[in-house]
């Protein structure tokens, strides 16, 4: 089972029944932990902050999920491949992304429901959601798939969403994988579009996978309908990559281990929230409240939050959130809870603060703002205004160099190399498809806590 990259290495113990006493000497408050659940935890990016005037920190709300249950069966799945047949398609591309669909299929258990929706100039379901279990007969059906015509994508979505539907009432873990590899061009076709249908989608518990292939698909339309459903993105060069893509996005939805996750943060009276840094969430008064659909096995998510704290006397300690992350449990199906309580204590001791810092904090915190800097640069370049784009990710480079040598981060610092050669090559070059591409779909990514493939 793979990992998240944020992961740093933590042990998730998911079998034991025990309890955490939360610790006020580092920051970090952990919750009840039970039988095979998420676990909620809290922390600062210092946990002795500096006393005296109002400050702003940073909440860093994780949810560790646990190893799926040994010898339980897995939650069933019900998955449409909604692929591009267009005359883009054709050759290596079209050949690699059925063999893909094949695999999928194959992987899949006789309780999972399974549909095909292809899209050129016009939409069509060429294999009707049902049971995993005619193998034969569906791979004959792929097979069969040819490429040419137009780009109808919006249409494709929709009745890839269509057939998910038709299972939506059961108790299914539903995802469309969507794949590309130009742009579209037959019926709704702006990126606020398919965002707008992600946003509906994610509210049936409907997630959408994109998958852009070569260079002349719409990375923001792909991004806009991934961040809205709340689901993975995926760019390759070459359709040669397709099955391990598709091998790894099914890797995740075969792991499933919690579902329609609500975190709701509480803050209390005197402490104001600022921002939801990276992820998309509601701040209602002094609530913060985001939503993911699904976790998988081993995997951790989180979410940053900038808080302001009040004037505060050194010694003094506060309450600063309280987080409840309530969730479906899908081999239960009954609704659980996991909650953390966080502290801060204050001192007027600089280097007590300094020596309190957490780095995996800092170092989240920053790479997330790295990736609004590169999001930043996309904008800048697609004004005309390549110079001011190679300065903003040069300057968050620079950041990411003086953070992670202060602190000796191996992480931070590669990083900001990666960035410096990514703003070299705009300079030179301007900003090409492909760096667009990468520097959107890694964005995401991090933002996401997807792991790259």
């Amino acid at each position: 089972m793979k990992l998240s990259k944020q992961y740093h290495g933590r042990t998730i113990i998911g079998f034991f029944a025990i309890t955490i006493i939360i610790s006020l000497i580092s920051g970090t408050a952990w919750a009840k932990l039970e039988h095979g659940k998420v676990i909620c935890r809290i922390e600062t990016d210092r946990s002795v902050l500096p006393a005296g005037d109002s400050q702003t920190t940073i909440l860093k709300i994780t949810l560790d999920a646990p190893a799926a249950p040994v010898n339980v069966k897995r939650p069933a799945v019900n998955l449409s491949l909604v692929l591009d047949q267009s005359g883009s398609m054709n050759g290596t591309k079209i050949e690699k992304a059925k063999a893909a669909a094949i695999e999928a299929l194959t992987r899949l258990g006789l309780q999972d429901i399974f549909s095909v929706v292809v899209y050129d100039t016009n939409v069509h379901t060429i294999v009707p959601a049902q049971n995993a279990g005619n193998i034969q007969g569906i791979i004959n059906t792929i097979r069969q798939i040819r490429a040419g015509g137009s780009t109808a994508l919006f249409g494709g979505v929709s009745q890839g969403a269509a057939e998910i539907r038709k299972n939506l009432e059961n108790d299914f873990v539903h995802r469309i994988m969507l794949l590309s590899d130009g742009l579209a061009n037959v019926g709704p076709r702006m990126p606020d579009d398919l965002g707008r249908l992600g946003a509906a989608l994610i509210k049936e518990n409907i997630s959408v996978t994109t998958i852009g292939v070569g260079t002349d698909y719409n990375e923001d339309l792909m991004a806009q309908l991934a961040q809205k459903s709340d689901g993975n993105i995926y760019f390759v060069e070459s359709g040669i990559d397709l099955p391990r893509i598709f091998a790894a996005e099914l890797g995740d939805v075969l792991n499933v281990v919690a579902k329609k996750v609500k975190i709701t943060i509480t803050l209390p009276d005197n402490i104001k929230p600022v921002n939801i840094i990276g992820r998309e969430g509601r701040i209602r008064g002094n609530k913060i409240e985001l939503y993911m659909n699904q976790l998988y096995g081993n995997q951790e998510k989180y979410a940053l939050i900038e808080v302001n704290l009040p004037e505060s006397k050194s010694g003094a300690k506060i309450k600063i959130a309280r987080a409840d992350v309530d969730y479906e449990n899908p081999f239960t199906q009954k609704q659980e809870r996991s909650s953390a309580v966080s502290y801060a204590s204050f001192s007027s001791n600089p280097k007590k603060v300094a020596k309190s810092t957490n780095i995996d904090v800092v170092r989240e915190y920053q790479l997330n703002l790295n990736a609004l800097s590169q999001e930043k640069a996309i904008e800048l370049s697609d004004k005309g205004k390549k110079q001011e784009a190679v300065k903003e990710l040069k300057q968050s480079a620079a950041r990411l160099k003086q953070i992670g040598t202060m602190y000796q981060d191996k992480e931070l610092l590669q990083k900001a190399d990666e960035q410096e050669v990514q703003s070299d090559m705009i300079e030179s070059e301007g900003m090409s498809k492909k760096s667009r591409k990468i520097l959107r779909t890694k964005s995401y990514q991090m933002k996401n806590q997807q792991l790259s493939q």
